[in-house]
């Protein structure tokens, strides 16, 4: 028989880190025939150019800065942190858990709630874009979720091999201290 406290830790694993996974590559998914259309236009030098400064932007902004050195790291040391300390309700929302939607310190549910909203609405204004505009947007974009996506598997791989990640977690009752 499988011991409850396993499951509940597989299942904070499972649901939690790969509910994160599952929203992001549903997205590259969703984006990337867009993409893919951008190129069946002619493209102008200033788009080429606008284009791979997006990339450039996305690539840092967005992969590096926002995923790989934030986002990531704090999707992993929440799933873990559930995984050790499980609780019904948190394990039903693992996913909104793990990106600090709920449980979380004040500062960090404002931040995680209002990028959400952000993200959202920019959404939103670019599906308003022409070809091959939107394509070149959605490029970046891509590239940045991918990115954020192979952080997670990475700092995922970290955790199960034993190494500490060094981010907060942004717990109401730790007041931040690290996993």
């Amino acid at each position: 028989m499988v011991h409850p406290l396993s499951f509940a830790k597989a299942l904070a694993w499972c649901w939690g880190v790969g509910g994160v996974l599952l929203l992001c590559g549903r997205a590259v998914w969703a984006l990337f025939p867009k993409v893919l259309q951008a190129f069946e236009h002619p493209l102008s030098p200033l788009q080429i150019g606008a284009g791979l400064g997006w990339l450039g932007f996305m690539a840092y902004f967005e992969g590096y800065r926002g995923f790989q050195k934030a986002f990531a790291p704090r999707v992993v040391a929440r799933t873990q942190h559930l995984a050790q300390n499980p609780r019904v309700l948190e394990l039903l929302l693992a996913p909104m858990f793990a990106m600090g939607l709920i449980r979380a310190t004040k500062k960090r549910l404002l931040v995680s709630w209002w990028l959400l909203i952000g993200v959202s609405a920019l959404v939103l204004m670019v599906r308003l874009l022409p070809q091959p505009w939107r394509g070149l947007v959605d490029a970046g974009v891509v590239l940045g979720l991918s990115w954020g996506c192979i952080a997670i598997v990475a700092w995922c791989a970290a955790a199960w091999r034993g190494l500490a990640i060094p981010i907060e977690t942004d717990l109401p009752e730790s007041q931040g201290s690290a996993a």
